[in-house]
């Protein structure tokens, strides 16, 4: 065919022989007629490999490409099955398209990169295609990145986290590199076989890397602690300093739910009518008072608002063991904030304020730290934290957003990888 090189860079193939393009006036859509170049003939669809011929398979078939301009453009090609000694009858392989795929590279490549820059109704609409079917692009397109990369080279400071990205406790396990702020990997499950899961892969990369990981932070779970000090022995452990200040938190707002209680006991409540056949009763007084103190009890110090200031100081003159309460949670915030010589001793010294405290929450809370105590001094000493995860977390939550309507977690996976994995598509020919 006459300008069959002009053809073959419009369709973004290669090794390919342009027979014949048509437009299709009933369909409205180009085809182009096509064929694999001499060399690429014969081989098998899955691994590549070269194999004997066995049938005609289903016949011509079509694939889709990138539009020429408002037209929808299809490659047309036969499909034979050659007998594959590992995978048996398979359709062979063709230079534009990855097998099983209904589209072209070209068209898988734009698709990716614009799942990483556009909204999901801009997708749909510009590439005239199903959200579903981004998502099997997406994964395609994710699996030949990934078998063309070492993601898990120079892994040395690693953060482990979970992510909730559906209903019904379905959750994300991320890794992300402390060095790079980069992605490194993700696995559904939120078990100590998904913590398990991931160092088989990082050995599997290159035998003795599980033994080079030097630093691990993480939440406090058991089901990562334990796995981590399986498989890394020799690695520094940190306990994440948001965590360790949030279960004080906790302990803080179950005081604060106490004192509200016994408010509402002491009979400062009122009566406000019905609700679906029940009394319905409101606070009062300081019930009402204690009920909006929360986050004036949450909030740092410094962050507070002159009306949060004004209820804290309510809170010292009219309940000392809430307010002690909140004095324990400010302390152990900041343990974090000394340098590491200085943090051992004050961290021992807030254990022992806690333990004689007479606060059942806080007492059970330093029962934790002392078990944590090595991994709490670890990352104020090597200033690590799971700021970063929780930084790649808020970003999976947007990415989980936008992955609505995909058809499992691997899509969104690949979609989150492909985003924060530091390997970003390119436009095809860019």
């Amino acid at each position: 065919m006459r300008n069959a090189s002009v053809w073959r860079t419009l369709l973004g193939v290669e090794n390919t022989v342009i027979e014949d393009v048509e437009f299709d006036e009933e369909a409205e859509v180009v085809v182009a007629h096509v064929r694999p170049r001499r060399a690429g003939r014969g081989r098998c669809g899955r691994c590549g490999d070269r194999a004997p011929w066995f049938d005609r398979g289903e016949g011509r078939r079509r694939w889709r490409a990138l539009d020429l301009g408002t037209v929808p453009v299809f490659i047309e090609a036969d499909a034979p099955r050659v007998n594959c000694a590992v995978h048996g009858p398979t359709v062979r392989q063709v230079p534009w398209a990855r097998h099983s795929a209904g589209h072209t590279y070209v068209f898988d490549q734009q698709v990716a990169w614009l799942a990483t820059q556009c909204s999901k109704t801009a997708i749909t609409q510009l590439m005239r295609i199903a959200w579903r079917t981004v998502g099997a692009i997406i994964a395609r397109v994710w699996a030949d990145t990934a078998a063309d990369i070492d993601t898990f080279a120079g892994l040395r400071r690693i953060g482990i986290d979970e992510i909730s990205y559906k209903r019904h406790h379905k959750y994300l396990t991320v890794v992300v590199d402390h060095d790079s702020g980069r992605l490194v990997w993700a696995s559904p499950g939120r078990e100590r076989a998904t913590v398990h899961a991931f160092f088989d892969a990082l050995e599997a990369s290159g035998a003795g890397r599980c033994a080079q990981i030097t630093h691990v932070s993480a939440d406090g779970a058991e089901w990562i602690a334990d796995v981590v000090s399986t498989r890394c022995p020799n690695a520094v452990r940190c306990a994440d300093p948001f965590h360790v200040v949030g279960w004080a938190t906790d302990a803080l707002d179950a005081v604060r739910r106490e004192a509200w209680n016994e408010a509402r006991r002491a009979g400062n409540t009122r009566n406000h009518g019905w609700a679906e056949g029940r009394r319905v009763t409101v606070a009062t007084g300081p019930a009402r008072a204690l009920k909006h103190a929360r986050f004036a009890l949450w909030k740092n110090p410094e962050n507070l608002t002159d009306r949060q200031r004004v209820k804290l100081e309510w809170i010292a003159k009219t309940d000392p063991r809430l307010y002690r309460a909140y004095l324990l949670k400010e302390g152990l915030r900041t343990v974090f904030k000394l340098p590491a010589d200085e943090a051992a001793e004050a961290l021992d010294r807030w254990v022992c304020w806690a333990r004689r405290s007479r606060i059942e929450s806080f007492v059970r809370l330093q029962s934790r730290i002392v078990h944590y105590r090595a991994e709490i001094l670890a990352s104020i000493e090597h200033g690590l934290s799971n700021g970063l995860i929780e930084s790649v977390n808020t970003k999976i939550r947007l990415i989980t957003r936008m992955a609505f309507g995909f058809a499992g977690p691997d899509a969104l996976i690949a979609l989150a990888m492909l985003n924060l994995g530091g390997h970003r598509p390119a436009l095809p020919g860019r």
